[in-house]
């Protein structure tokens, strides 16, 4: 099959373009400081949290947990044919989850209602960020773009064309209908709790690891109250209104200086820090004209 093919079938599965909109900014240091607020939401819908609550090891593996749904959102957009074989996997890995949520209602992951919303909080968190820390907003036509190029990840993940509205016009009624149905569910308010305890990163070269076990008593605390800053913060302001979740005209002060901090200095940033190891490859690739996958020296995902 030639590149032409290969390019025209992954289009069809929902791959983003290469040099696209989600190529700009999914990979970028902006979007990253902006993704623990999407998955925050996601657990706030109580089907989502029971399911998250019961078979995730967020508690005990948190980092690795981590690393792993960064890696795998990451193979969505800058993964080429890789892509497809990702999308498949997370899919799979959800076949078995169900059981029933706090107030005794049944739940399966595969309910595109579910499924849906899970992968619905990635554009709303990434249009409030850009507004944030962008140079910028998106402009109509942009936002438009980065919509499709967002609802393809849907189709790559196994939703059907029906389970995602079709344009943000069609987007914004079915996120104010889905916010009557988010609370502050167990898991959220655990993922918010300054006070939660979580070990020191376990990854990294051991001298590394070895200084952070050392520091993390100090340490831990004020990186529990940023991560609650910024998780709050990325939050769409209705989101925040949604879950209860306080936040004050200094917050919003604070959250402004930070944005402006942001958006002057990360894109003056050499390509290969403003952007994660694999986007950074795969962008390099591309202007170099290579057709080569872009974790190819990469170990495969465990």
């Amino acid at each position: 099959m030639g590149t032409t093919e290969r390019e025209a079938d992954a289009a069809a599965a929902g791959v983003p373009p290469a040099g696209g909109m989600l190529w700009e900014c999914t990979g970028e240091l902006r979007m990253v400081l902006s993704l623990p607020a999407a998955l925050t939401l996601q657990v706030a819908h109580p089907a989502v949290g029971a399911g998250v609550d019961a078979h995730s090891v967020f508690r005990t593996d948190p980092w690795g947990r981590a690393e792993r749904s960064l890696r795998s959102v990451q193979l969505w957009v800058y993964g080429g044919e890789q892509a497809v074989a990702e999308g498949r996997r997370v899919r799979l890995l959800h076949r078995e989850i169900g059981g029933t949520d706090a107030r005794g209602r049944p739940y399966h992951a595969w309910e595109p209602r579910l499924y849906g919303w899970v992968h619905a909080t990635g554009f709303p968190v990434m249009r409030h960020a850009w507004r944030i820390a962008g140079q910028r907003p998106f402009t109509a036509e942009e936002e438009a773009r980065l919509y499709a190029e967002w609802r393809g990840v849907g189709r790559l993940l196994g939703l059907r064309e029906r389970d995602i509205p079709a344009d943000p016009e069609s987007f914004r009624p079915y996120w104010r209908a889905m916010l009557e149905e988010v609370e502050a569910t167990v898991v959220v308010r655990e993922l918010l709790d300054v006070h939660r305890r979580v070990p020191p990163p376990d990854r990294g070269p051991w001298p590394v690891r070895a200084l952070l076990r050392a520091l993390w008593p100090v340490l831990w605390p004020p990186l529990a109250r940023g991560h609650r800053f910024l998780v709050v913060g990325f939050m769409p302001p209705e989101a925040r209104e949604a879950l209860g979740l306080p936040w004050s005209a200094r917050q919003e002060r604070r959250l402004r200086r930070l944005g402006r901090l942001l958006a002057a200095v990360v894109p003056r940033l050499p390509e290969r820090l403003r952007y994660l190891p694999l986007a950074a490859r795969a962008r390099r690739d591309l202007r170099a004209g290579r057709a080569r996958r872009p974790d190819q020296r990469r170990e495969p995902a465990r």
